[in-house]
């Protein structure tokens, strides 16, 4: 049953502001939540994180070869048209005799990589000490308010801001899911060697995981058997190990583009995703979103919140409504005209009032 509230006669400048919406849900017994968009990537630079997707970024490559794959393949995905590429790379290597659809593809194969590297580069700054000081506190107390008051974080975006900021302010709250195995337990505790640990698998800590990529997240990887976090290592920055990755066939998850049915498609065949979007449409209390507009093709995130607000109907321990931040009159003409979509109360505020960066 649809919902909505929002009085068609409210108007922009009449919307209170992101701290009144804290200290209002502040007083509430129940917890918390925030979900980010690619605004939350924007307010802190707008220049250069403009894009909506990766794909505007290839779209624009002029090669008919990869015009013609992303035709045959039908999907947006960028996972799935590499991985896609190199099956079909090693079936022309077996049935052809001239070696031309071998080349042509491999060419491709190569464009579309280095090009999706390059997009990755030109978006984000280099490493985590280009963001101002001043920048990454203000961002973390933004962060922090849901983290440490039993709230949970949830990112649709595929950038290293969010996972930068919580790393380069060690939140002792940020848990996600992620942690190392233990791998001599007995020689350590006989005073034999030094711990040992592995690499930086998702799972360990899920019952306690706090920070979601709802569509994954550039340091994240399946490696078919684990879902693996990239870290600092080697003395390198964590972009240079992601681009290393990559130039050895390994791609991070991530969705970025197509409708929300081809989102959730792909969302359902990775673990790691299905956890966070099930903890999404598990949430209770309060929804605060910031930088996400629930456009037509994320409308995946809709039917979450509306799991999430149909959930416990009876005991009172559901999702009682959603504060969605806009930015501008279009943008609160553009919820007006969805509010029917949720089955929750819609409430919105002045998203430009949260000055997260500053």
């Amino acid at each position: 049953m649809a919902v909505g509230n929002i009085s068609e006669e409210l108007k922009f400048e009449d919307l209170p502001d992101y701290k009144s919406v804290v200290d209002k849900l502040n007083k509430r017994k129940y917890p918390k939540h925030l979900i980010m968009g690619n605004g939350f990537s924007m307010a802190y630079d707008h220049k250069i994180f403009s894009y909506n997707a990766l794909y505007d970024f290839i779209e624009k490559l002029e090669d008919s070869t990869l015009s013609k794959l992303f035709e045959v393949v039908n999907t947006k995905n960028f996972e799935l048209v590499m991985r896609q590429l190199d099956n079909f790379i090693e079936m022309a290597k077996a049935f052809e005799d001239d070696g031309k659809l071998t080349k042509a593809l491999t060419d491709a194969n190569q464009l579309l990589r280095q090009s999706l590297i390059d997009a990755v580069s030109s978006l984000h700054p280099d490493h985590v000490f280009e963001i101002e000081e001043q920048k990454s506190k203000a961002c973390f107390s933004f962060l922090n308010e849901y983290l440490e008051k039993e709230g949970r974080v949830f990112s649709t975006n595929y950038d290293l801001l969010l996972y930068w900021v919580l790393m380069r302010n060690e939140s002792k709250q940020a848990n996600d899911g992620f942690g190392r195995e233990h791998l001599n337990p007995v020689a350590t505790r006989k005073g034999q060697e030094d711990a040992q640990y592995g690499d930086l698998y998702w799972g360990k800590y899920k019952d306690e995981q706090k920070v979601f990529h709802v569509h994954g997240t550039l340091p994240i990887f399946d490696t078919g058997t684990e879902i693996e976090k990239e870290v600092y290592r080697d003395r390198q920055y964590l972009l240079d190990n992601i681009k290393e990755r990559m130039d050895n066939k390994e791609y991070p998850i991530f969705v970025t583009a197509g409708d929300g049915t081809e989102k959730l498609k792909h969302i359902y065949h990775n673990r790691y995703l299905i956890h966070c979007y099930d903890t999404l449409c598990d949430i209770t209390g309060f929804l605060v979103s910031f930088g996400f507009n629930f456009g037509e093709y994320d409308y995946h995130i809709i039917d979450a919140v509306n799991k999430a607000s149909k959930r416990g109907a009876q005991s009172g321990d559901k999702l009682f409504s959603i504060y969605i931040g806009v930015y501008s009159e279009t943008d609160l003409e553009y919820i007006k005209s969805i509010q029917g979509k949720f089955d929750c109360k819609v409430n919105v505020y002045n998203s430009q009032t949260a000055n997260i960066w500053s």
